[in-house]
């Protein structure tokens, strides 16, 4: 296996990272893919996040970063609480479904709520219900820190990652 050694830099002297150089690099990391959910004004909202982190257990608490340029966040973020629905392995398509700006995502999908009161997606392979703490704007995400209220997994055996540029199914 090869290697390639780190560049030094100085710590006086800022180097530039690009963004595809960025991009590039972190594809090497794999992210959890999950599907947040909430309901405003009676009726439910949901998009796909891929930068969800456990921040503490003692309180528990975790975060979600969501793209500035999300149509769905600022319905969203006026929520006192979401869920965060883990997908499973096979739900590849309820993934790009949530990803996707407009319309109604959730059409036809048989729904249960979280005991908060949010969407639970059919499949999923675990579920988080969080009281949202402090939302901040970091870089060009918006960073929602939440405390856990509630959470559960399910039957299901298999859950997403994001690696490569491509969803993979991992036990």
């Amino acid at each position: 296996m090869g290697t390639t050694s780190p560049t030094r830099r100085h710590a006086d002297v800022e180097m530039p990272v690009s963004a595809a150089t960025l991009r590039s690099v972190l594809r090497e990391v794999p992210t959890s893919v999950t599907v947040v959910t909430a309901t405003t004004g009676g009726r439910p909202a949901g998009l796909t996040v891929g930068s969800f982190v456990s921040v503490s257990l003692d309180p528990p608490l975790i975060g979600i970063f969501v793209d500035e340029k999300s149509s769905s966040w600022p319905e969203m973020r006026n929520s006192d609480t979401f869920t965060v629905n883990v997908l499973a392995g096979d739900q590849q398509e309820l993934c790009a479904r949530f990803a996707t700006s407009g319309g109604d995502k959730f059409a036809g999908l048989p729904l249960q709520k979280s005991p908060l009161g949010n969407p639970l997606l059919p499949g999923i392979a675990a579920w988080i219900d969080c009281r949202v703490e402090e939302i901040r704007k970091l870089g060009d995400h918006h960073f929602a820190l939440a405390r856990v209220a509630d959470l559960g997994t399910t039957a299901a055996t298999t859950s997403i990652v994001f690696h490569r540029g491509a969803l993979h199914a991992v036990p």
